[in-house]
């Protein structure tokens, strides 16, 4: 099995994602977009990580290769290829599949709660009913025609969503790591200025290392949901 990570710039790495599928045994590449790497044959991936960064899907102009990106998570979601998206990666989803990203009513910056809300179906995967997680964005997007949303926050009403059984796209971070999230402050403090949804440098690298579990093991979960069918298929059952 092959992992292929989209990484924007180099200080929003995978985070925790990268010891979860080490340890499910899958192989692990990466295309970075600030070093010119290319892009890989698609029949060659199994999951597809989309990650973060402090540019917007818009910014076509400035980053040309977003154009690129966005026809290539088209084709990945239209082969039915497993693919996550964080933050910037999940309105890189969302634009690709023809939704609107606009910046959104309030920036949310630091850790707050998000509500799930997806439908007790099976085939969705289900959010608990509160938890806290760790935000960084201004933007928000419409939902993609068939998507279903699976979680919601105070700040930002499309926080999580599902297209089909093999994409889910989040606005939050449940990769953080205590070293990332000072690495994403070092590069970005400047954008936290006081508001009612951004938390101070203090607050957010006051967070306890249970923090950190919580979301990491809830990011284990989406892995384990997306990738079932490759990993069932991988071990021959």
């Amino acid at each position: 099995m092959r992992a292929h990570y989209l990484q924007h710039v180099p200080f929003e790495g995978p985070g925790s994602i990268d010891g979860w599928l080490k340890d499910a045994g899958f192989e692990i590449s990466a295309t970075r977009f600030f070093e010119r790497d290319r892009l890989p044959a698609l029949k060659e991936i199994d999951l597809l990580v989309v990650l973060g960064g402090p540019m917007s899907v818009n910014d076509e102009g400035a980053f040309p290769w977003l154009c690129a990106e966005k026809s290539y998570l088209r084709d990945a979601i239209m082969l039915g290829k497993a693919v996550l998206g964080v933050c910037l990666g999940a309105q890189l989803i969302a634009c690709a599949m023809g939704s609107r990203v606009y910046g959104n009513r309030d920036r949310e910056i630091g850790w707050f709660p998000i509500q799930g809300t997806g439908p007790h179906d099976t085939g969705v995967f289900q959010f608990p009913a509160a938890t806290e997680v760790f935000h960084w964005h201004g933007e928000t997007f419409d939902l993609p025609s068939g998507a279903v949303r699976l979680a919601k926050s105070e700040g930002c009403e499309n926080q999580a969503f599902q297209l089909g059984s093999n994409v889910i796209a989040l606005q939050f971070h449940l990769e953080t790591t205590p070293e990332s999230a000072t690495e994403i402050v070092r590069h970005c403090r400047a954008e936290l200025l006081p508001a009612q949804y951004v938390r101070s440098e203090a607050e957010i690298l006051a967070a306890a290392p249970e923090k950190y579990r919580t979301i990491n093991t809830l990011m284990g979960k989406v892995l384990s949901f997306l990738t079932a069918k490759n990993r069932a298929a991988a071990d021959g059952t």
